[in-house]
């Protein structure tokens, strides 16, 4: 039986349900980077950034090429960074209106 594409899409939601997953994305958005250089900028133990490419490797919305000694990483396309577009698109409104939100709470305050 064929999975409903809501719970596909949710699968694939949740693969990107973590801190390390997406500042990976975010760095290859400007092309491809060596694991060294993931690393370095990320700053998390070896393994850990391990797993997590293993998972986006598994989800193919990562490939990995090694040469040598050294795998390097990037994005499978070019929808990944536009996901990642829309959603800093989405959070600013978001936050924005928390800001309003706040203020408001703020002036509230004082009011009493």
């Amino acid at each position: 039986m064929p999975v409903p594409l809501y719970e596909a899409k949710a699968e694939f939601f949740k693969m990107l349900g973590h801190p390390v997953r997406i500042r990976v994305l975010e760095l290859l958005q400007d092309g491809p980077k060596p694991v060294r250089d993931l690393l370095a900028a990320i700053e998390v133990e070896p393994s850990n950034l391990s797993q997590q490419l293993a998972v986006l490797r598994r989800s193919g919305i990562v490939t990995a090429t090694r040469t040598g000694s050294t795998v390097v990483y990037e994005l499978a396309g070019g929808d990944v960074a536009e996901l990642l577009a829309s959603a800093r698109r989405i959070l600013s409104v978001l936050l924005a209106g928390r800001q309003d939100l706040l203020a408001e709470l703020r002036g509230t305050e004082s009011a009493l």
